[in-house]
């Protein structure tokens, strides 16, 4: 998610039935296939798949898969997170290392740490294919930080980064991207395809990913940097046989909901560990705070459907 201004799909967004507020007791289900736009009943993995969660922005999968995400880790499932762009909006250094802060704290919410602890969080920086990555390691996850530019809601970038973008590099339209501390350069679309299933791992079938849905037709008015994510995906599964599940990104609000009290307990408490550390450093960065509407009517909704089978 990017912070300031969402262009919402055209609905009405009413006050959500369950507050935003740390909720105590989470609900371990399993997940069955789901077709275009239909709603999650269950969260686990075979016990031969390992997760992999690639989004675009910090605190993606806690707003649009938070509770699918708590599933299997409490299920003692591996899994690696990969966020691709810094979350930066526009920002320095100070807002984008927040976030990452702040995605760790949620991930070991989602691990069931009731009060996560800051010092068994590992991190330190690595080499995948001739580049350079911000790895950092908690229980039984991994987390991979790439930060590229956030590409904007439009996908056009902002001036701070030279207008730099996934979805500008995915078009050709810039021929490199390079993060936004200088750590590393991707040239082109394929360097950074390569790059992620270097990270992702596997050989295919043992891979589970999830990620945003690149479908305008099933996830319309999306972020621009959550449908790369996807697309990313979807490039990646023509050179292996991965599975993937896209989920449902800012039209996810204008659904029904579809999540029990528990199910929207747990998800609530990953986004406000996320939340909370945000606010911790600056109350103004409260993604809460800016628009409680959306993030209430998320914590009640969690839509995904299965990748066709390639």
């Amino acid at each position: 998610m990017k912070r300031g201004r969402i262009d919402f799909p055209r609905a009405t967004i009413r006050a959500a039935a369950v507050p935003l507020a740390l909720a105590a007791g989470l609900v371990g289900v399993c997940f069955r296939s789901t077709s275009v736009g239909a709603q999650v009943r269950f969260i686990s993995n075979s016990p031969t798949k390992r997760s992999v969660f690639l989004v675009a922005h910090q605190d993606d999968w806690q707003v649009f898969m938070g509770d699918a995400v708590s599933g299997i880790l409490k299920g003692g499932s591996p899994a690696t997170f990969i966020y691709l762009t810094a979350g930066d909006d526009g920002r320095d250094s100070v807002y984008w290392q927040t976030r990452e802060r702040a995605a760790l704290r949620s991930t070991a919410v989602a691990m069931g740490e009731v009060v996560p602890d800051a010092q068994g969080i590992q991190c330190a920086t690595i080499t995948v294919v001739k580049h350079a990555v911000r790895k950092c390691s908690l229980g039984s996850t991994e987390s991979y930080f790439l930060r590229l530019p956030d590409g904007n809601r439009n996908g056009a970038g902002f001036a701070r980064y030279n207008h730099q973008s996934l979805r500008l590099l995915r078009a050709k339209r810039i021929s490199s991207v390079t993060a936004v501390d200088g750590s590393a350069t991707y040239q082109g679309w394929p360097d950074l395809v390569a790059t992620i299933g270097e990270l992702a791992g596997g050989t295919g079938g043992d891979v589970l990913i999830h990620t945003t849905d690149p479908s305008i037709a099933a996830n319309p008015h999306d972020h621009f940097d959550h449908r790369m994510a996807g697309f990313l995906v979807e490039d990646l599964r023509k050179q292996r046989m991965t599975g993937a599940r896209y989920y449902e990104g800012y039209a996810l609000a204008t659904r029904a909901p579809n999540r029990s009290n528990a199910e929207s307990r747990v998800k609530t408490a990953i986004f406000l560990a996320y939340d909370s550390e945000m606010k911790r450093v600056n109350k103004d960065w409260s993604a809460y705070r800016e628009h409680p509407a959306f993030y209430s009517q998320c914590m009640e909704r969690t839509y995904a459907r299965a990748a066709r089978p390639r």
